[in-house]
């Protein structure tokens, strides 16, 4: 199955917040995913890690 790819601007959507928060984030929690470069100019995040990211939080809690 084809990875998925997730901008910051949607991930901002799925959780609700600014389209710059993700980037915040990845100063902040070091378990956060890292995006990875597609091309010059296409960062972006795997949604397959994104998942893990929360499944690892739900945990957590």
């Amino acid at each position: 199955m084809p990875e998925t790819y997730l901008s910051d601007r949607q991930l901002g959507a799925r959780y609700s917040v600014h389209h710059l928060t993700p980037r915040r984030w990845l100063n902040e929690d070091p378990t956060f995913p890292k995006p990875v470069k597609l091309s010059p100019g296409c960062t972006r995040w795997k949604l397959s890690e994104i998942e893990a990211w929360e499944k690892s939080r739900q945990i957590a809690k």
